[in-house]
């Protein structure tokens, strides 16, 4: 009855439209009131425990902050030349380059609709221009943005860290490898496509292009090297890199590229001044900058925006925490595990079971809030079944990636009908064949842990593990 009374209640507070972070906090609040010994006392001080006694949360909002820094600013622009200059003169290549460019952003963003917002927006258009049907490049990006969630650091993987208890470090190593891998099996199904239909490329610009564009889009890349680099080192936690990679993003879309606050439009150097002359008057306007900081309206509105995020998912994460604290203490992982190991599934019998679950739930939930509820119940039994909790981790992520383009809450197929003025359906049509790709890649990923599991076991033996 317990069981009952608590899904139930949320399974009817979401379909009559209730924000998912209440639904959680009543349907858990009405289970602890009916049938549990928990005072309601209990339920301030589990909201108080579940951000503050989880040191990887910091993390989230500090990954936020500094992709909204780079979302804002030219960052986006600018590895689009990279990648073009890089792959573009391959048959295809405008298109290959777009996953390109989509698995560079997501490595610096974090996020999968701020991917497709920064690269659909100027992509899309070009690839049009260029001669390539609309629907195919709306396809790519769309399915290419949703990277965002499965290339490191991942916002959605620091859920899940937090959910289960696992390393938010080993989650982010054992992401890089599946990530790169979805984006060249994009690129090669990109490839084939192009040769059969003949679809456009461009000249190869030359090494001088590509040595400028590539030095460009370093002040954006270099973001990536800052963070997997000190995870991946062991220099410091994800926590601690999130805090560095967020000062940065400030840095270098307020300082280096100029693109937003104090000194926007402010060229490094005039015509005809000297070096000395250029060095002083930036020193000048850089302290200067600095003071005009907090007050600059840009400025305000991008920590704001990225403030609004922030408290929107920890909110859903406190809640959701609440809805952990109700699952543990009623023991419902332990009695839903028990019947399972007793009817005798075997492990890749469970996946199979998981993998339409999550399927099912990416349909109507947005990523963050399934992972709260299903990893608390999915969790223990794959332990008991002797599946690794990273590799679950990544399965997770993966179904998540789907999820974002499956109707009617799929986030990315909305960012794109915002960018291409398009229907709900013309988008979701355009999505289909990478749709077939990216379940293909679910069951390589689902039992073929290695490909999950390789780097962090690795890396823990180059450390001597």
């Amino acid at each position: 009855m317990t069981i009952a009374t608590l899904f139930i209640s949320l399974l009817i507070c979401m379909m009559i439209g209730m924000p998912i972070a209440i639904a959680l906090g009543f349907s858990s609040m009405l289970t602890i009131l009916l049938f549990s010994n928990d005072s309601l006392a209990s339920i301030a001080l589990k909201l108080y425990e579940s951000t503050s006694e989880h040191y990887t949360l910091l993390a989230i909002p500090f990954f936020i902050l500094s992709s909204a820094f780079l979302s804002t600013g030219g960052v986006a622009r600018r590895i689009i030349d990279f990648a073009m200059d890089s792959v573009g003169h391959i048959r295809g290549g405008l298109a290959m380059a777009s996953v390109m460019a989509c698995m560079l952003f997501a490595a610096v963003s974090g996020s999968s609709p701020a991917t497709v917002a920064a690269i659909g927006s100027i992509v899309i258009v070009g690839m049009v221009r260029a001669g390539y049907p609309e629907k195919f490049a709306a396809g790519v990006i769309t399915t290419s943005g949703t990277l965002g969630i499965l290339i490191p650091p991942s916002i959605v993987m620091l859920v899940y860290a937090a959910a289960t208890e696992v390393s938010a470090a080993r989650m982010f190593m054992a992401g890089l490898i599946p990530g790169l891998m979805m984006g060249c099996i994009l690129m090669v199904a990109i490839y084939i496509v192009a040769r059969i239909k003949k679809l456009p490329s461009r000249p190869f610009p030359g090494i001088k292009a590509l040595t400028i564009s590539s030095a460009k889009a370093m002040g954006g890349l270099a973001l990536i090297l800052i963070v997997l680099g000190s995870i991946y080192g062991g220099v410091a936690s994800p926590t601690e890199a999130a805090a560095v990679a967020c000062v940065y993003a400030y840095f270098i879309a307020v300082f280096g590229y100029r693109d937003i606050g104090p000194l926007k439009n402010v060229a490094w150097r005039n015509n005809q001044e000297s070096i000395t002359g250029a060095l002083l008057r930036n020193i000048g306007y850089m302290l200067l900058a600095v003071l005009k900081t907090p007050a600059d309206k840009e400025i305000r509105d991008v920590v704001r925006d990225g403030a609004k995020v922030s408290i929107m998912l920890l909110f859903i994460i406190a809640n959701a925490m609440l809805f952990a604290h109700v699952l543990t203490t009623e023991r419902i992982p332990h009695i839903i595990a028990e019947m399972i190991v007793g009817l005798g599934l075997p492990a890749w019998g469970f996946l199979i079971i998981v993998n339409l679950l999550l399927l099912a739930a990416g349909n109507f939930m947005e990523p963050s809030a399934i992972l709260l509820i299903m990893a608390p119940i999915l969790f223990p039994i794959a332990t008991q079944l002797g599946i690794d909790p990273i590799h679950l981790g990544i399965i997770m992520v993966v179904n998540m990636e789907i999820g974002m383009l499956t109707p009617p809450v799929g986030l990315n197929l909305f960012v794109t009908a915002g960018i291409t003025g398009k229907s709900m359906g013309w988008v979701i049509q355009s999505c289909l064949p990478w749709l077939v790709l990216l379940l293909g890649f679910l069951i390589l990923i689902t039992y073929i842990p290695q490909i999950s599991l390789f780097l962090p076991e690795y890396i823990d033996k180059l450390n001597g593990y």
